[in-house]
């Protein structure tokens, strides 16, 4: 291998999109392991274990590490590629803004923040 040549990822961060989704979320909060585990509730080797994809977290534990990334567990599973339940109608500007992997918790509620916003300033107009 050359010296520029990145070794190939490792397997598991290949096939475990939800585990990668959730490191990169943390490493945006610019968390450690432990901060994090400590936010969510959960050890901080089974933490590891579920960036890393050797284990998969129950939907408890899926709600807490979306409550501490400050998204919807729903948006958590649609940007790891798993639908956790199907929808009747196409997802909303808020699953997207919530599922975006490159926007910082703060920056994600800002544009939830100003979206709302909007929404309610056209609502009140068309009630006039």
């Amino acid at each position: 291998m050359a010296d520029n040549e990145m070794p190939p990822e490792p397997e598991d961060e290949q096939e475990h999109p939800l585990g990668k989704f959730i490191r990169h979320q943390r490493e945006l909060s610019e968390l450690s392991m432990r901060q994090f585990a400590d936010m969510v509730g959960i050890s901080n080797p089974y933490l590891s274990q579920i960036e890393r994809g050797q284990r998969e977290p129950s939907r408890r534990v899926v709600d807490a590490i979306a409550r501490s990334l400050q998204m919807s567990a729903d948006a958590l599973y649609s940007q790891a590629g798993i639908d956790p339940e199907p929808r009747r109608k196409s997802p909303s500007v808020r699953v997207a803004l919530e599922a975006d992997p490159d926007l910082t918790p703060r920056q994600r509620r800002a544009l939830l923040e100003i979206y709302e916003s909007l929404r309610d300033a056209n609502r009140r107009q068309g009630d006039e």
